[in-house]
Formats: structure tokens, C-alpha cells, sequence
């Protein structure tokens, strides 16, 4: 990991830092909107046809049976259960509180305003292959879209080698109650769930994580009419690890390297306040990292990290706003403190003990995160992202007697004719009345 000094950094200098590695999504979008024209025209056929030539194995039947499922699930050892239990417990009791509708509110004598959810009714969620399966993210998408009430819920996924789904990731569907599988992955099943085949449902809404092209996927459906909105655009994994001289840098170096091991694109960044910390997290980092399995992976991520060095913990944070990270760790003395100086982040981890893996599968909070700056501006999935807000408002002829006169001034300013008679109409029907 480079290490820099923030005193020693010009403003141009500290932006590129909060900078990603760039992602070529130019030449991504000419690959995907291929795959789409053709999944959109040819259904199931395409669909089978790339993930022959994507994943290499040949699919018969796209959509994993009960027979499949019910197999799967009896190979899951208690413990294995019991932990994903836990965690399902967790989340639900979590999304479940985000749950609520406004009051009627009285917005002028006659006039009341309120607002109402309504699920998305069709939703797809994707769960990536890649290096390692990740059935966590089965529990992050499949449960607040079942506790939002969402009608139709489609998952789709990659197969492996022969042509099956690990059977974690199923046992995790089972668990979180989805049932219609696809052994589909990449831009094919976006494609799949955007349009609907034969045998996938048209979703109005996808989400989940995966690679550049399923990204430029979901980017490019949520721009077609007729197409699918996406839960929010994002990039590589990556955590921020505000921390000063109290630090424990076993702590610290594991957080750094459990973000590291996701894939060879992942960022790890560490804002320390104290250089001889910084440097005896670097040295745990490099120790720490040479027991790890995956070390070859989290050793290429390291290269696109770093480590800053700042004087307070107001800069180190006024650095985590800029570069507006995916997760943010405080590893501080009293760490509570600078809550309210926190701008810009996915998921925020308060303390020594909170690392970023609690997050990540068991302590509730969703792990599906905006990442690539764009904490600056999206929110992570939660229970609200799987439901439409409807706003509702009520007027009886006092609320047309108190608002008319502002309705037909504001209309007439607009040269909306239309618009001002709609209400004239109203306001004379009640002098008539009298």
C-alpha cells in the first residue's frame, strides 16, 4: 500500500486519491446491449446460448427445480443453519422497523396530505458466481422485498461447471422463501429479468451486485422504455478505516484485508491520524496477509490501495466525506462523537468491535451498498427500496374556498389556463351552492 501525508498533498493531489480505478464502459455497453437485443428477440435460446459461451456448461433447464432445491438443502450441516438462521432473524427485525406511512397532515383548512407504500410488484434479484458464492446476499436482497409485500420475486444466478447452483445459495433462497431460481448469470439474465422469457418473469426492478457488464446491464435497462429500474449504479467493493493512535492494528490490518480478499478490483483505504499506527498496521497488514488463502487476490487489491496520514480526526473524515466510501470503519476513541460529521457513506461501523464483516452477513444492516463515490448521492438497499411511495390528498369545500384563490393565481402565472379552471370550476359550484 503507497502511504501518503495529507500536509504533503496539493486539492488536485487528495482528489485523485478518492478516485477509482476507471471502469471502460464504453466498450462494456457495445458487449451488453448485444446480449440484450438478443435476449430481448430470441428469450430462453439466447439465454442458453451465452451461458454455454460464458460460463461453459451447457443448461437444459434454466429454472432450478423443488427436486433441486429440496436436495440442497439436505446436504446444509446444522451449524451452517443455525448461523444463517441467526442472520435471516437479524435482518428481518432490522427492514422490518423501516416499514411505516406518513399521518394525514392538515396542510391548509380543508386539504389533508398523506402518503402510502405500495410494493413493486415484480422484482428480480441478482446473485453473483465469480471466485466464491455469497448466499449472504440471497438474505440482504430476499428479505425485505418479501417483507415489503412484493408479489412476484425472481432470482437469478450463475451455474457452475455441471451446470448446478451451490447448494448454500439455494439453501439460502429456501430460507429467505424464493422459490423461482435461474441457473443464469451476467448481462444474460439481467436480460432475462428485464425483458422476461419463456421461462424467466419481466421484473420491474433489479438488484444485487456483479461485474462491469452485469452493471452496464442494469444501467442500460433502466434508461429503455418498457425496460427495468435498477436499485443503484456501483463499482468495485471497498472499505475506509478512519483510525488513530488507540487503535488496535490487528483489528485494523484484518478489516483492511476482509475488504481485500472480495476481488483483485477492490480498494482498502486507511486514514490514520498517528504515523508510528500507520505503520504498525502496514506491518500487520503484510503478516496478516501472508496466512490468508485468497492472498493472491487481496495482495493485487492492496496495489490499488493506500494508506493517509492526517493530523486530526476532523481532516481524516473530511477526507472519507470526498472520497464517500462503501464502508467506513471508526476505530477511534470515542468514536460516537463524530457521527455528525459523517457526509457521505454506505454503512457505517462505530468502534474496535464493529468490523466490517457483522455488516456484511449477521448484524442486520444491509450489505448491498452503493460503492465508487456513489455514497454521495444513493442510499443502500434497504425495505424501502422495494416499495413505491404514493402521495394522496384530499380537499372538501373548505379546502377549495382556502386554496382556490393561491391554485388559480399560480396557474395564471404559469399561463395554464386549464389548469386554473379546473379549480375556477369548483370555486363557482360553491358560490352557486349558497
Amino acid at each position: 500500500m503507497e502511504k501518503y501525508y495529507l500536509e504533503n498533498l496539493t486539492t488536485t493531489q487528495v482528489d485523485e486519491l478518492t478516485k477509482r480505478p476507471a471502469i471502460d464502459f464504453k466498450s462494456v455497453f457495445a458487449t451488453v446491449r448485444k446480449v440484450l437485443e438478443d435476449v430481448k428477440e430470441n428469450g430462453d435460446k439466447a439465454v442458453k446460448a451465452y451461458t454455454k459461451r460464458f460460463d461453459g456448461v451447457e443448461v437444459e433447464n434454466i429454472e432450478v427445480s423443488k427436486e433441486e432445491i429440496a436436495a440442497a438443502c439436505s446436504k446444509i450441516e446444522p451449524k451452517t443453519k443455525e448461523a444463517f438462521a441467526i442472520a435471516a432473524s437479524n435482518i428481518e427485525k432490522f427492514h422490518e422497523t423501516q416499514l411505516t406511512d406518513t399521518q394525514p397532515i392538515e396542510t391548509s383548512k380543508g386539504v389533508k396530505c398523506f402518503r402510502q407504500s405500495r410494493p413493486i410488484e415484480k422484482v428480480g434479484l441478482y446473485i453473483p458466481g465469480g471466485t466464491a458464492p455469497l448466499p449472504s446476499t440471497v438474505l440482504m436482497l430476499a428479505i425485505p422485498a418479501k417483507l415489503a409485500g412484493c408479489k412476484e420475486i425472481t432470482m437469478c444466478t450463475p451455474p457452475d461447471k455441471n451446470g448446478k447452483v451451490p447448494d448454500i445459495i439455494l439453501y439460502a433462497a429456501k430460507l429467505a422463501g424464493i422459490d423461482k431460481i435461474y441457473k443464469i448469470g451476467g448481462a444474460q439474465a439481467i436480460a432475462a429479468m428485464g425483458y422476461g422469457t419463456e421461462s424467466v418473469p419481466k421484473s420491474y426492478k433489479i438488484f444485487g451486485p456483479g461485474n462491469q457488464y452485469v452493471t452496464a446491464a442494469k444501467m442500460l435497462l433502466s434508461i429503455e422504455p418498457g425496460g427495468a429500474a435498477m436499485d443503484m449504479p456501483a463499482g468495485p467493493s471497498e472499505v475506509l478505516v478512519v483510525a488513530d493512535e488507540s487503535a488496535n492494528a490487528e483489528f485494523v490490518a484484518a478489516d483492511l484485508l476482509s475488504q481485500a480478499e472480495h476481488g483483485t478490483d477492490s480498494q482498502a483505504v486507511l486514514v490514520c491520524t498517528d504515523k508510528e499506527k500507520t505503520a504498525e498496521i502496514l506491518e500487520e497488514t503484510t503478516k496478516q496477509l501472508a496466512k490468508l488463502p485468497r492472498r493472491e487476490i487481496a495482495e493485487a487489491a492492496l496495489k490499488n490501495s493506500f494508506a493517509l496520514i492526517t493530523k486530526t480526526i476532523e481532516e481524516a473524515l473530511g477526507f472519507s466525506n470526498k472520497y464517500a466510501p462503501e464502508h467506513l470503519i471508526l476505530n477511534t476513541k470515542n468514536a460516537k462523537e463524530y457521527l455528525a460529521q459523517i457526509e457521505n457513506a454506505g454503512s457505517v461501523f462505530i468502534g474496535a468491535y464493529s468490523c466490517e464483516s457483522a455488516g456484511d452477513y449477521a448484524s442486520g444492516t444491509n450489505h448491498t451498498l452503493p460503492t465508487y463515490g456513489y455514497a454521495r448521492s444513493y442510499s443502500g438497499v434497504s425495505a424501502d427500496s422495494f416499495i413505491k411511495k404514493i402521495t394522496f390528498q384530499e380537499l372538501n369545500e373548505d379546502g377549495i374556498r382556502n386554496l382556490g384563490p393561491v391554485v388559480e393565481k399560480m396557474a395564471e402565472v404559469e399561463q395554464l389556463q386549464a389548469h386554473k379552471n379546473a379549480m375556477t370550476v369548483r370555486t363557482k359550484s360553491l358560490t352557486q351552492m349558497k
